[in-house]
């Protein structure tokens, strides 16, 4: 099996579908993967603030059923595994996007799967603050909105770029696992090569792709966040 694995036909086969596929290929699935990422931070930094500035005690206190309900909301959909969700929302996609197939399509289902998984990580962040540099931004008077904008984020800017890294790759993986329903990307390709036409090359090849993006998005964003944590710069 070895010797028809890596035979020359099979070989010049797997370097003409690298070739002509592989470069959209990874195309589709970093753009997957940013937009996938932005938007999820758009929706989900908000909702982390929200978990810990809205709490009894915290900065902006918020009615306790409003907190219980945001709570449930992200528990339950962090619990759904991403491939019952991408057909749980379909008709939702199908309402933004005009259709469930294809790379434009698994944004969708990629922004709700990830959004929650977003806000605890970044309400985890958030709760590494030293309260007693929020107890001192309220004895000078600032308002709840500027303890959030000038304190709490940004005294947990390495912290939340670190877990925003943990998202990203999460989210590629999750774009990997779209291919199975249609998806495009690198997740597509082993899919559709790998499982169904037992081109296990070529099914390897996108794999070390997608941890070569993994290592890539990883080594950038620790590299950011230990940039940006102030306790560093000072040693």
């Amino acid at each position: 099996m070895i010797d028809k694995l890596f035979s020359p036909e099979v070989l010049a086969e797997t370097w003409k579908i690298i070739r002509g596929e592989f470069p959209i290929a990874v195309w589709e699935t970093l753009y997957v993967t940013v937009l996938a990422t932005l938007f999820s931070i758009i929706i989900g930094l908000p909702l982390g603030v929200l978990l810990v500035a809205g709490e009894k005690g915290g900065v902006l206190p918020l009615p306790a059923w409003l907190m219980q309900t945001i709570g449930v909301i992200i528990n339950l959909l962090r619990s759904v595994p991403f491939l019952i969700l991408m057909i749980m929302v379909f008709p939702l996609t199908r309402l933004i996007v005009g259709t469930v197939v294809g790379t434009p399509a698994t944004i969708v289902p990629l922004v709700i799967a990830s959004f929650p998984f977003i806000a605890r990580l970044a309400e985890s962040s958030l709760r590494e603050i030293d309260p007693n540099i929020i107890e001192a931004a309220q004895s000078m008077g600032a308002t709840p909105f500027q303890i959030i904008t000038k304190v709490m984020i940004p005294e947990s800017v390495p912290s939340l770029i670190s877990n925003a890294t943990i998202a990203i790759t999460t989210i590629l993986s999750y774009s990997a696992i779209s291919g199975i329903l249609g998806g495009g990307g690198l997740g597509k390709i082993a899919i559709n090569y790998g499982y169904y036409r037992y081109k296990y090359l070529i099914m390897l090849a996108a794999v070390v792709l997608l941890i070569l993006m993994v290592q890539i998005f990883q080594s950038v964003g620790t590299y950011i966040a230990t940039k940006s944590d102030k306790r560093l710069k000072n040693k």
